[in-house]
């Protein structure tokens, strides 16, 4: 990554995560999408979205970004708001001002201090996330002051 995208990089990712280059879908600051986003590639999102989104590559969260809807992805850094399930194939990565809510399935999960999640979180080593109604499940509550896992 050259040194000029590097200081475009939001803090708290690595340059493998974001490139601007890469991104071949972007709902910017200010603008309200309704309906189905799927791509293979970078998909960022700044502003409000509503619906289901899908791509082979990474979903980048802004910390204004408002998200009800389905994700599937590749990956997914968030920095915003996603209410709603989220399948990650490779990785999740919630940085300190994001909120969630829903579930989670991915095989790796990062979560910084200050993060809000609420939902269920379902994990596989490296491999597909089978659904399984006996397989166990972390629910995990997220309160201000308070940590809760069960």
């Amino acid at each position: 990554m050259s040194k000029a995208n590097e200081e475009k990089r939001p803090a708290g990712q690595s340059p493998e995560d974001w490139n601007p280059a890469d991104v071949v879908a972007y709902v910017g600051k200010g603008v309200t999408f309704k309906g189905e986003i799927k791509y293979d590639g970078t998909v960022k999102v700044d502003g409000t979205m509503e619906g289901e989104i899908e791509t082979s590559g990474t979903l980048l969260v802004g910390a204004d970004a408002v998200i009800r809807a389905q994700v599937k992805a590749g990956s997914v850094i968030c920095r915003g708001a996603i209410k709603g399930d989220i399948i990650a194939e490779t990785k999740v990565n919630l940085l300190a001002s994001a909120s969630v809510t829903g579930s989670v399935q991915t095989p790796l999960l990062s979560m910084e201090e200050g993060v809000e999640f609420n939902g269920t979180l379902q994990m596989a080593n490296g491999r597909a996330v089978e659904t399984d109604e006996n397989r166990p499940m972390a629910s995990v509550t997220s309160l201000p002051g308070k940590r809760a896992i069960g």
